[in-house]
C-alpha cells in the first residue's frame, strides 16, 4: 500500500509570512518520509468542513508548483480541482506546466465541483449538477486530447476549442494520470472507468465495511465499457492522527492512534481493495509526527488490495 499526505490547511502562526516557510517544510519532510504523493484542496475559499471561509487557502497549483521546487521525487496533484474553475484547455497546460517542470510529477485530480459559495463570491459560474458533471466528461476528453497532441478542433456541448495545441508536452507518458474524486455510483464511478487512471472515496464516511460495495460498483462500470479494473489505483482520504502511546487527541480533537493501530486500520482498507492512503495527517507541521510516519510508510509498504 502507497501512502500520501492531503494538506487542507494554512492557516499557520504567523500566516501569510509563514505559510510559504510552512508548507515548504511540509514538502520536504513527506518526501523525507517515504510518502508517494502530496496532494493540496482546490479551493478558492477554506471549507466549512474545516473552518470558515476567512481562513487562508492557497491557489492549488502554485502551491503545488512551489511543493515541487522543494522536491524532487514525489507526485504532486490537487484533490481535487473542480471543473469550474478553470476552463479546461487551461487547466490542460497548467497540469503540463507542472508535470514539464517538475520532472513527471503532476497529476491532474478533478471532481464536479460542490462549493456554491465560493462561486458566488468570485463570481466563478456554477451550474447545474447535470451540466458539471457534463462539463466534467468534456474537459477529461479535452485533456487527453491535448495530451495526445491531436490539434484537430474540439466542438462539444459546452467547450469549443479551434486549435487545442498543447506544447511543450508532459514529460509523464502517456500523460499526467488522472484521478477523479468522488463515489457517485451512476456518474462519477462510470467516468472513472472510462477516463481515470485513480478514484477518491472517503474513508471516514464509508469504513472498510462500505468501500467494497463502491468498488464492486466501480468494476462493473469497468465491464461496461471493456476497462481492465486492475489498472485503476482505488485511494481514500482518510484523516489521521498519530502519536508514540495512542492517548489523548490532535488538532480538531481526533483522537491520536499509534503507528500500530493506523496499520491494522489500513490493513482493513486494503483488504477492501484499496492501494494507495492519501492521508489528512494531523500535527502535520511537527517534525516528530514524520518520523511516525515513516514508520508507517514502511508497515504498510508490503499491504496489498485484493
Amino acid at each position: 500500500m502507497r501512502l500520501g499526505q492531503q494538506v487542507s490547511f494554512f492557516s499557520w502562526p504567523d500566516a501569510p509570512a509563514s505559510i510559504g516557510p510552512t508548507f515548504g517544510r511540509i514538502a520536504r519532510s513527506s518526501e523525507a518520509a517515504g510518502l508517494s504523493s502530496l496532494w493540496v484542496m482546490d479551493h478558492f475559499f477554506q471549507i466549512s468542513m474545516i473552518g470558515p471561509p476567512e481562513l487562508d487557502m492557497v491557489e492549488g497549483y502554485t502551491a503545488l508548483a512551489f511543493a515541487a521546487g522543494q522536491t524532487s521525487r514525489i507526485q504532486l496533484g490537487t484533490l481535487v480541482t473542480g471543473v469550474t474553475y478553470r476552463h479546461p484547455g487551461l487547466l490542460a497546460k497548467t497540469v503540463t506546466s507542472l508535470d514539464v517542470l517538475s520532472g513527471g510529477r503532476a497529476w491532474l485530480g478533478i471532481g464536479a465541483a460542490w462549493n456554491e459559495e465560493e462561486h458566488r463570491g468570485l463570481g466563478v459560474p456554477y451550474p447545474s449538477t447535470k451540466e458539471r458533471f457534463e462539463r466534467l466528461e468534456e474537459t477529461l476528453q479535452i485533456c487527453l486530447q491535448m495530451w495526445a497532441g491531436d490539434e484537430s478542433p474540439y466542438a462539444g456541448q459546452h467547450y469549443q476549442l479551434e486549435r487545442p495545441l498543447n506544447v511543450p508536452q508532459s514529460v509523464s507518458r502517456p500523460h499526467p494520470p488522472i484521478l477523479i474524486g468522488g463515489g457517485g455510483e451512476k456518474k462519477t464511478l462510470r467516468l472513472v472507468a472510462q477516463y481515470a487512471d485513480a478514484c477518491n472515496l472517503f474513508d471516514n464516511g464509508l469504513g472498510p465495511e462500505g468501500i467494497p460495495r463502491k468498488l464492486d460498483i466501480l468494476r462493473g462500470h469497468c465491464e461496461d465499457v471493456g476497462r481492465d479494473y486492475a489498472e485503476i489505483d482505488k485511494t481514500v482520504l482518510a484523516r489521521v492522527a498519530l502519536s508514540r502511546d495512542g492517548s489523548g487527541s490532535g488538532p480538531g480533537g481526533m483522537p491520536y492512534a499509534t503507528v500500530d493501530q493506523t496499520v491494522e486500520r489500513f490493513g482493513q482498507l486494503s483488504a477492501a481493495g484499496i492501494d494507495t492512503a492519501i492521508l489528512g495527517l494531523a500535527d502535520n507541521t511537527d517534525d516528530d509526527t514524520y518520523e511516525l510516519v515513516a514508520e508507517l510508510v514502511r508497515q504498510v509498504e508490503p499491504l496489498s488490495a485484493r
